[in-house]
Formats: structure tokens, sequence, C-alpha cells
């Protein structure tokens, strides 16, 4: 699951035929960690919360207003949207929540962002279940390049050791991969590996990471779970 796939493709080169972004039934959207595109904060506004408006290669005509995308793991509701099909933009509002429980310096002007419009039912799941909630923020540790990989370390907080696996899923700035490795620091953080091949690389932010970056967790929503109910149990 470290390969972004065939969507970023389809969005950027044939706008008309990736899927539009509709707006919200009832319930949460939901997501796969499967990028699409990526976009740039092309200005930002505070009018209470901070009005960002994101560049992007989709179809305006595509995109609903109160359709929801996940802006590098954020899950964000569109309230603008404008441009031409593969230079366009829209705008989302980001409370002030958001963005203390976020990277820092992530929703400044000229960031880019990974973007993934939510599931719609019969989409394929390409990556895993992603809510779109950023659960923690993690420091890169490492990164190298290994055989045209990146291999990538990051360090979790102690609270979200529990929850990362070795062959499990994670969420780092919105992109579902799978953890190579785990070790448990002395202080109860995590410290896990990733591997980025070179596509996923190219088609998302993670290509650019380096040591002491700042990234978005999330953790699989069925850790979570299974969390839950060992604790239950006892």
């Amino acid at each position: 699951r470290t390969d972004a796939g065939s969507r970023w493709k389809d969005a950027i080169s044939a706008p008309t035929r990736s899927r539009p972004l509709p707006a919200p039934a009832n319930g949460a959207a939901m997501f796969t960690g499967i990028v699409t595109a990526i976009g740039t904060i092309a200005a930002t506004e505070q009018r209470g919360d901070l009005h960002v408006r994101i560049a992007c290669p989709f179809d305006p005509d595509r995109i609903g207003i109160g359709a929801s995308i996940a802006c590098s793991g954020v899950c964000l509701t569109v309230t603008e949207r404008g441009g031409t099909p593969g230079d366009a933009w829209f705008a989302v509002d980001v409370s002030q929540e958001t963005v203390s429980r976020t990277v820092p310096g992530q929703w400044e002007e000229g960031r880019r962002l990974n973007l993934e419009p939510s599931l719609r039912l019969g989409d394929e799941l390409g990556g895993h279940l992603v809510t779109g909630h950023v659960d923690a923020v993690g420091e890169v540790a490492q990164a190298r390049r290994v055989d045209g990989s990146i291999h990538l370390e990051v360090r979790a907080p102690k609270a979200l050791a529990p929850f990362i696996a070795p062959k499990g899923s994670i969420t780092v700035d919105g992109v579902s991969l799978t953890v190579n490795a785990v070790e448990d620091e002395a202080d109860g953080a995590a410290r896990f590996a990733l591997n980025i091949i070179p596509h996923t690389g190219e088609v998302t932010t993670l290509g650019h990471l380096a040591e002491g970056d700042r990234v978005n967790l999330e953790i699989d929503v069925l850790a979570r779970y299974l969390k839950r109910m060992q604790a239950l149990a006892g």
C-alpha cells in the first residue's frame, strides 16, 4: 500500500473521467489514503476560522459544494470552488482546533498538500479505511534513499504506540502506508519504519520529507476498535 494508485493519474490527465467529489450524505466521510493529486495553498485569510484556498488539478464542475476532501490527512469541507479543468481551486475553512492539532506551518501559503476526495459507495478500497481525523503529529527521524525507494523512520508519541504494529496500516500526511517495523523507545514513544516506493514519492509530498520534518498521523481505525475491545475485556 505504498503505491498512491491510478486515481492520481486520472485526476491529472483526464479530469472529466475522474470521479465527482460528492457532497456528504448523512454520516461521516471516509477515505482510503490513496492520494489523487497534490494541491498548493494559494491564499489564506483569517475569518475567525482560517479560510484557505487550494489550487488543484481537478475539474471544478465535479467538485461539489459541501464535498469532503482530505488535505494531507485532514478531512475538510469545500465551501467554494472555481477555475478550469486541470487548473482549478477550492476553498475550505480550517478551525483553530484543527490548526493546533496538525503539522505546524501546514496551512501557510505555498504549502503542498496531498488531496483525496471522500469515498462513495462502490468505490475501490485501495488503501485502508481512513477517517481524516489526525491523531497526532509525528517527526521524521530518518529519511534515506535505498535502491530508488525512500526508507522513512517516523517517531510517534506515546499515546499512539499501542496502535502501531509491524505489517499494520498507518496514514502519514494522508497516505496509506504499511508499517515495516516498530521499535519502542524508553520514553514510551514508538519509532516505526516505512518504505516509500518511487511512484508514491513522486505523486505525493512524501518524496520530499527530510529528517526533522513533522507529519500528520492517523492510526488504523480497526486498531482503535481492537484496543477498545481489549480494554473492556479486562
